[in-house]
């Protein structure tokens, strides 16, 4: 064999692999080996697997929505179908979105192009006015309307709707018999039932003339019966029953606005309603609190978004609140709480209302303090005393008058005072406060620290209730705020000023300027986002 035929021999042998397992190292490590490929891990695949399987889940389950988002026709298409189907079942209308009328509007709304939503809405209006003739067929008028309804709202021909309801209307006239309801009209009238109850005269008049329009018993009728309506009201009105007066005119302008006497009757609703307010505030100005609270109950009842009113009954809570303070101060708790009580009916927002349920508590702590005094040793009582005067004039230093309760220089004093109201140096520590406090408040007012004046106005108020001078410190604290609030909203700080309009408010509501500064908080608040 020759050499060239040895070389072919040798390319045309295959020569397949052989491991030596023998020569294998078993002492080199497995993170030496040549790695795995990815591929051929079965964790790979297992992982692959998953995410194919979550894959499909989620295209079953979204192949509505992204069908819908990729070619929107099919959405509207679907809509289509199933607003026919509706049609075809007699579901025209359906609060749940099912009706024929629901799944053709949101097909239109898709897609206005396309006309077949429009045809289908147009088809809906016809079943709808044959459904009202096929109910009125069978006496179900209250059904017959709906249906009208319907169609009228799907923009049924004009002339034909208007030629249905006036079948309607003379069917369920004979139907019902415009006679009977006519007499049982009258019969009302002349018992003195007017406006309340569907059997009262109005509104069976009201129900004739649905049905008859231009029946002239019904209209003579409902003019008599409304002048006798009119006429209670006048009475009331005179007896000072402005919301029963009140109730009477507005049941007056629903029946017939136009009528001839309502004018006169709402002018003088308007003249008692002012009258009343205005007494209100005289009594409530000369301390009648009840009689306050009672006109000025009255006029809401009547308006019952009537600010001055709603606002002079704050007034008299926080009266009330003022003399259950008083009462505190004499230890008459009962009385003090019945004030308190009707403070918080009539003001419950009111912080001023707050402080007499404190000033109520430091009385009867006062009270207990006062009880238990004599049961101590004349040294302890001594030592306790200075401490507590100790106490009071740290809190004097802080500016502390009020606050915080049972440590303020006010409450520090009542303690020392129930312990030893003869003390001479307790003595001259209440004739110390009372000018300390007033001067606090002028310091703090001039410097136009309005929150810290009004916590010595408080305080003021709290040491001496009766003192002439607080009305006028009230004004001008009232003043101060408006002032500073103005400033304030200038800089666009809109909550401050409507913080501002609040207290001032609560100091002096009849003060001047006061609406004024209230139209251009409420003018910015709405131009506040």
């Amino acid at each position: 064999m020759t050499r060239e035929d040895h070389h072919d021999a040798g390319r045309s042998r295959r020569i397949e692999p052989h491991i030596d397992w023998a020569r294998v190292d078993a002492s080199v490590p497995p993170s030496r080996r040549t790695p795995v490929p990815a591929w051929r891990d079965r964790r790979y695949w297992r992982w692959v697997v998953g995410i194919v399987l979550a894959l499909a889940v989620a295209l079953v389950a979204l192949r509505q929505p992204l069908a819908d988002l990729l070619w929107p026709e099919t959405g509207v298409q679907s809509l289509l179908d199933q607003a026919d189907e509706a049609l075809q079942a007699g579901r025209l209308d359906a609060a749940d979105g099912t009706g024929a009328r629901q799944l053709y509007e949101a097909a239109q709304a898709m897609d206005n192009d396309r006309t077949e939503a429009a045809d289908g809405l147009r088809r809906v209006a016809e079943a709808a006015l044959r459904a009202a003739d096929s109910a009125l067929q069978r006496h179900r008028f209250d059904e017959a309307r709906v249906h009208l309804a319907l169609a009228r709202d799907l923009h049924v021909p004009r002339p034909d709707a208007d030629a249905f309801a006036a079948r309607l209307r003379a069917r369920e006239a004979a139907h019902a018999g415009v006679d009977g309801l006519l007499a049982a009209a009258a019969r009302a009238h002349a018992d003195k039932r007017l406006s309340e109850g569907d059997d009262a005269a109005l509104p069976l008049y009201q129900r004739v003339l649905a049905l008859q329009p231009t029946r002239l018993e019904a209209l003579e009728g409902r003019e008599d019966a409304l002048s006798d309506l009119l006429q209670e009201a006048g009475q009331r009105l005179q007896r000072g029953e402005l919301g029963e007066a009140a109730s009477r005119i507005a049941a007056a302008r629903t029946f017939d606005p136009g009528h001839v006497d309502l004018p006169q009757a709402e002018a003088a609703l308007a003249a008692a309603v002012d009258a009343r307010r205005r007494a209100g505030a005289r009594d409530l100005a000369r301390g009648r609190l009840s009689a306050a609270r009672s006109a000025y109950e009255a006029v809401v009842a009547a308006v019952p978004d009537d600010a001055a009113a709603q606002q002079g009954l704050e007034q008299t809570g926080i009266a009330h609140a003022r003399q259950a303070e008083r009462e505190a101060g004499d230890f008459d708790f009962m009385q003090a709480e019945r004030e308190l009580a009707l403070a918080r009916t009539l003001a419950p927002q009111s912080s001023r209302v707050v402080q007499a349920e404190q000033s109520v508590a430091r009385a009867r702590e006062a009270q207990q303090r006062q009880g238990a005094a004599p049961s101590l040793a004349p040294r302890e009582r001594d030592r306790r005393v200075q401490a507590l005067l100790e106490r009071m004039a740290q809190a004097e230093a802080q500016g502390q008058w009020l606050t915080p309760p049972g440590d303020s220089a006010y409450d520090t004093l009542r303690a020392a005072q129930a312990l030893a109201p003869d003390n001479a140096a307790v003595k001259q520590a209440a004739l110390r406060l009372l000018p300390a406090v007033r001067t606090c408040y002028e310091d703090e007012l001039r410097a136009n620290r309005v929150r810290r004046a009004q916590a010595c106005l408080q305080a003021w108020q709290t040491l001496q209730p009766r003192d002439a001078a607080l009305a006028d410190a009230r004004r001008r604290l009232a003043e101060k705020w408006i002032a500073v609030g103005t400033e304030r909203l200038g800089m666009g700080d809109v909550a401050f000023a409507a913080q501002a309009l609040q207290e001032a408010r609560r100091l002096d509501g009849a003060l001047a300027g006061l609406d004024d500064f209230d139209a251009r908080v409420r003018t910015a608040q709405a131009a506040t986002p």
